[in-house]
């Protein structure tokens, strides 16, 4: 069963999306995955599909790397523009990640990270979708691509996973939350934010379902549409994937 598409669930809700992220810690715990992957490949140029409010993608250009950033989202881009700016070699495109990008092959590194492709649907749209990624690679060029690992959380399990306040007693006080929830083949998550100002507390939600996507019909999607020579880790430390522990599913191919 596929998961009823996003379609728009959090579209509107970048600037909480962005505040409830510690981006600081998140991008140095994941540099050296990145790092390594691009020196072996002698990455040049980044396309960060699905890239959201576009930390990842400002930093690879802060590594002197050429990088596009796109996104479904005109809201996710136009937040990423005001927050890192348009400067040469960083450049925003609204798009989605079933478009294959222009010209074919013109980058050395294509990425999606944060569950973008769970949350865009089932296999189906997940083929769809990284084989318009390969079509952006040149020849062993390579792919790397993040999902959530649905399977690790028990049937019928909840998580809150985040909480921050902002602004505590000042005009902007709020609490922010993250939620997951498995139901069998599906999770949902669910961003919660209650407005504290001004007395009492006003409560804004936003969810939205995801597939849960086995790492062996990931590779097999990824092989099917031209890559090759297909890893899988559970962390950004390299660890083993681990279906029953890993948080994290971490694909990495090359495009032949």
């Amino acid at each position: 069963m596929n998961p009823a598409p996003a379609a728009d669930a959090f579209l509107e809700a970048a600037e909480r999306y962005d505040a409830l992220i510690d981006w600081p810690g998140r991008l140095a715990h994941e540099e050296s995955f990145f790092r390594r992957l691009f020196e072996q490949a002698g990455v040049r140029r980044v396309l960060d599909a699905a890239c959201g409010t576009g930390h990842h993608a400002a930093m690879f250009h802060g590594w002197g790397l050429e990088v596009e950033g796109a996104d479904l989202s005109g809201a996710m881009i136009a937040f990423a523009r005001q927050r890192h700016g348009d400067r040469p070699g960083l450049t925003w495109v609204v798009r989605s990640f079933q478009t294959p990008p222009e010209p074919p092959g013109g980058f050395d590194a294509v990425i999606c990270t944060g569950n973008s492709l769970a949350l865009a649907g089932g296999m189906d749209v997940i083929g769809q979708a990284v084989g318009a990624m390969l079509t952006g690679l040149r020849s062993g060029g390579v792919l790397v691509l993040h999902l959530l690992n649905l399977w690790h959380l028990a049937d019928g399990q909840t998580v809150w996973q985040k909480c921050r306040r902002l602004d505590p007693g000042g005009p902007g006080d709020r609490l922010l939350l993250k939620r997951l929830h498995r139901r069998g083949s599906l999770g949902q998550v669910d961003l919660v934010e209650v407005c504290l100002a001004g007395g009492g507390a006003r409560l804004t939600a936003d969810q939205a379902a995801f597939a849960g996507v086995e790492a062996d019909e990931l590779a097999v999607a990824v092989v099917a549409a031209g890559g090759e020579r297909v890893e899988v880790w559970g962390s950004w430390d390299f660890e083993p994937y681990s279906r029953e522990d890993s948080v994290d599913l971490i694909l990495a191919a090359r495009r032949r």
